[in-house]
C-alpha cells in the first residue's frame, strides 16, 4: 500500500491539486473582484451623479414655476397658460400644474395632453400634502427624472407643479461608460490570466524543484544540490536543503568510512585468531609450548576484539544522544584516582608521572564519563611515550572553565595529522598502534564523552619541546548549581 502511495506520488500532483492550481485560482479571485467593484462602484457612483443632479435642476425649475404661479388665491385654466407662456420651458421637460384636488390645469404636451384629468403620480400626491418630492431611474435606455412642488399661497397648498424629462443622451453618456469598463475589463482579463500562469510557474518553480531533490536525496543521491534564486523564503529553504544534504552526505560518507574501518579492525584479530588455529589443527606434531604460545596470541587477539567492541558500544551510546545523569564532580579528585590507577602502568613502560591538580575545580556531568576522559588521555600519554618519558597531568581552573591537561615527551603527533588524530580509527603509526593494544577509538570516545557535557578536547605540540599536549576543557560549576 505504502509502495503505491509512493508511486503515486512520485507521478506528480494533478493540476488542479497543485499549488500552482491553487496560487492561479487565488490570483484569478482577486482580479475576479477587482473587476467587479471596477464594473460597479464607478458605474453607481457617475448614476447617483446624474441623478442628483437632475432631481436638483428639476426641482428648482419647479420652484420657479410654483414661485410665479403663487401670486393670487386661486388657479385658474386660464390664468396657469398666461403666467406659463411668459416662462421659458426648458426643451423635453413635459411640466404640470394642478390645482388643490390634483386637477390638471396645465400640461406643457403636445401629444398626450391630460388637462381636465387628475395627477394620480406620487410627487403629486406628495406634493399636495406640502412637501417637495424628486425621483430620477434609468429604464429602457433613458434617464426618466421626475420632480413637484407646491404651490403655496399665505400657508395654503394652492397646487402642485410637476416636472418630468426623458433624457437619451445622458444615459448614452452611461452606457458608454459601462461600455468602455467591460472592454477595458476583457483586455485586464486576458492581462491577468497570462500573468496568473506565468507568476504561478515562477512561484512553484522552486518547490518543484525542492520536490525533485528531495526524491534524488531519498534515494542516496546526496550529492545533489538545489540552485538557491532570489532573496525570499523559498531561496532560504533551498539553502537549508543544501546544508541538510551536506551534512548528510557528510554524515553518509564518516557512516561507510566507520563501518569500513570498523569491519578492517575486526578482520585483522578475527584473521590472526583463525590463522593461529589453523596452525594449531592443521599440524599435528605441533609441541605443547609452540601450543601455548598460540593460545596466549589468541586471547591477546580476543581481547582486543572485547576492547574494539567496548569501544563500538560506547561511541553507539553517545552517538545515541542517551540521556545522563549529571552530578557536581571534582575534576582533580578525579584526575588523581585515574594517576592512581595508571602509576603500575607507567612503572612498568619506565615513564615518570608528575601532577598538579588543584583544588575547588569542579563541573556539573556524569562521572564516569569524566573518569572515562581523564583515563583515555593519560592512558595513551603512558602507552605512545618511550623509556625514561615523562607525563605531566594538570587540573586547574581558568575564569568560567575548569581544565585537564596531560602533556607527555613522546615522539609526538606530526602538525598534519594533529586535525585528524580525533577521528574513529585513525592512528598516526599504525604499527605501533596495534602493538600497544590501540583500537583507534579513545581519543574519538573522549571528545564525543567530552562534549556530551559541554566540554571539548583539543591537542598540539608540547610548549617545552618534544611531544604533545592535550587539554580537556568544561564548563565550571556555577554557584547555586551545586545538588
Amino acid at each position: 500500500m505504502k509502495a503505491v502511495k509512493r508511486r503515486e506520488r512520485e507521478k506528480g500532483v494533478p493540476f488542479f491539486r497543485s499549488i500552482q492550481a491553487k496560487y492561479a485560482l487565488t490570483y484569478l479571485l482577486v482580479v475576479a473582484a477587482i473587476l467587479i467593484v471596477m464594473n460597479t462602484y464607478p458605474v453607481l457612483m457617475a448614476e447617483n451623479m446624474v441623478f442628483t443632479s437632475k432631481e436638483s435642476t428639476l426641482r428648482r425649475q419647479a420652484l420657479v414655476i410654483g414661485s410665479t404661479l403663487s401670486v393670487s388665491e386661486t388657479l385658474t385654466k386660464e390664468g396657469v397658460e398666461q403666467t406659463m407662456a411668459l416662462l421659458e420651458e426648458a426643451q423635453g421637460t413635459r411640466v404640470l400644474v394642478t390645482d388643490a384636488s390634483g386637477l390638471i390645469l396645465y400640461d406643457s404636451s403636445t401629444l398626450d395632453n391630460r388637462v381636465g384629468d387628475y395627477a394620480l403620480m406620487g410627487e403629486v400626491v406628495w406634493a399636495l400634502r406640502g412637501q417637495d418630492a424628486s425621483r430620477a431611474e434609468y429604464r429602457e435606455g433613458a434617464i426618466r427624472t421626475r420632480a413637484a412642488v407646491p404651490i403655496m399661497y399665505h400657508g395654503m397648498t394652492l397646487g402642485a407643479v410637476y416636472l418630468y424629462e426623458y433624457d437619451t443622451e445622458q444615459a448614452d453618456v452611461l452606457l458608454s461608460i459601462l461600455a468602455n469598463l467591460r472592454y477595458i475589463s476583457i483586455v485586464i482579463c486576458v492581462v491577468a490570466l497570462v500573468l496568473v500562469v506565468l507568476l504561478s510557474k515562477t512561484l512553484t518553480r522552486n518547490t518543484v524543484r525542492l520536490l525533485s531533490a528531495i526524491r534524488h536525496v531519498r534515494e542516496g543521491e546526496y550529492n545533489h544540490r538545489v540552485e538557491s534564486q532570489g532573496r525570499d523564503e523559498m531561496a532560504q529553504l533551498a539553502d537549508e536543503f543544501n546544508q541538510l544534504t551536506d551534512r548528510l552526505q557528510t554524515t553518509e560518507e564518516a557512516r561507510r568510512r566507520f563501518v569500513s574501518d570498523a569491519s578492517h579492525e575486526l578482520k585483522t584479530p578475527l584473521a590472526s585468531i583463525r590463522l593461529l588455529t589453523d596452525s594449531i589443527l592443521q599440524n599435528e606434531s605441533v609441541d605443547m609450548e609452540t601450543v601455548r604460545e598460540f593460545v596466549s596470541d589468541i586471547g591477546e587477539e580476543a581481547d582486543r576484539l572485547t576492547r574494539i567492541s567496548e569501544h563500538l558500544l560506547a561511541l553507539t551510546r553517545l552517538d545515541a544522544s542517551a540521556e545522563r545523569t549529571s552530578e557536581p564532580v571534582e575534576l582533580g579528585r578525579v584526575a588523581d584516582q585515574v594517576v592512581h590507577l595508571l602509576t603500575p602502568v607507567a612503572q612498568t613502560s619506565q615513564v615518570e608521572l608528575r601532577t598538579s591538580l588543584a583544588s575547588a575545580c569542579a563541573l556539573r556531568a556524569n562521572e564516569d564519563d569524566i573518569y572515562q576522559v581523564a583515563f583515555n588521555l593519560i592512558e595513551n600519554a603512558i602507552k605512545y611515550n618511550q623509556p625514561g618519558g615523562r607525563v605531566e597531568v594538570v587540573v586547574c581552573r581558568r575564569g568560567d572553565k575548569v581544565a585537564l591537561t596531560v602533556t607527555d615527551t613522546g615522539l609526538g603527533v606530526p602538525e598534519e595529522d594533529l586535525p585528524k588524530i580525533f577521528d574513529r580509527f585513525y592512528r598516526v603509526d599504525k604499527a605501533r598502534s596495534r602493538a600497544a593494544g590501540g583500537t583507534g577509538l579513545g581519543l574519538s570516545i573522549a571528545r564525543d564523552t567530552a562534549r556530551v557535557h559541554g566540554g571539548d578536547i583539543t591537542a598540539g605540540p608540547n610548549p617545552a619541546g618534544r611531544g604533545t599536549r592535550f587539554e580537556a576543557e568544561f564548563p565550571a560549576l556555577r554557584e547555586g548549581d551545586g545538588e
